[in-house]
């Protein structure tokens, strides 16, 4: 058998109840390439790889959960890549789908990793800590709305798909969990480049308590400043307010 390690964040899913429904929720979009981050103890794994006429792929960080998942599956021989899912390379040229019961204590990095690889995928479903996942769908005027909210809505549909106990999880956590998915964007917000979007957006935030005109000063020239936008804080504005104040920047 295998240990859990605190270090990684490991919860391991232990409900095939859930394990069904993400499965389920995975397949409402059509794929030939999945890609599952941190298998763990192969709660969902055993089901992806029933999916027929699909090429799959993990990624697992952690050694002793390698070992055990190759011994209890050998369907996964060559399927496994054994790394860090924040500094492996994208793993097919050809667009893909994403799914995971993501380590909680990387999940926001997860996400940031998707925007990297965004024009190859093409579904993500994901568990995150409830926290995050409601941070991640928030709209502009919720506390909770923030840096995660504005990147990920700017070029993903959000939805938020159900709750899960503590108790499905082995050993629960502290914390309830979520699922959602996104799915690309038929349209994206007009902006100078995303580049400037995402400084943007970070610069907004990082000071969200103040006016946006003080917190982005260093972003625009006196006369941009003027526009009476900028009254406004950073929460307040939608993800297009936000695309649209990028061409006046400097």
């Amino acid at each position: 058998m295998y240990t859990l390690k605190k270090s990684l964040g490991q919860h391991f899913l232990k409900d095939e109840n859930i394990c069904h429904k993400i499965v389920q929720a995975l397949q409402e979009h059509p794929f030939q390439r999945l890609l599952e981050v941190g298998p763990g103890g192969g709660a969902l794994t055993k089901y992806l790889l029933q999916l027929p006429d699909i090429e799959f792929k993990c990624v697992e960080l952690d050694e002793e959960k390698v070992t055990w998942l190759l011994k209890t599956y050998p369907a996964l021989q060559s399927k496994i890549i054994h790394q860090d899912f924040l500094t492996v390379d994208q793993p097919y040229s050809e667009p893909f789908t994403v799914v995971g019961n993501f380590p909680y204590n990387i999940s926001s990095q997860i996400l940031f990793k998707v925007l990297d690889w965004k024009a190859s995928v093409q579904v993500v479903v994901g568990m995150f800590q409830k926290e995050v996942a409601q941070r991640v769908v928030a709209g502009e005027g919720s506390k909770v709305y923030g840096i995660l909210s504005v990147l990920v809505q700017a070029f993903f549909d959000v939805e938020y798909l159900f709750e899960v106990s503590e108790n499905a999880f082995n050993p629960p956590p502290k914390v309830k969990s979520a699922v959602i998915r996104l799915t690309p964007r038929q349209t994206i917000p007009d902006m100078k480049s995303e580049r400037s979007f995402f400084v943007l957006v970070k610069t907004a935030f990082n000071q969200r308590r103040k006016m946006l005109r003080n917190a982005v000063k260093s972003l625009y020239t006196p006369e941009a400043l003027q526009d009476p936008i900028f009254d406004k804080r950073a929460e307040q504005l939608t993800v297009n307010d936000f695309a649209r104040l990028t061409f006046t920047m400097k």
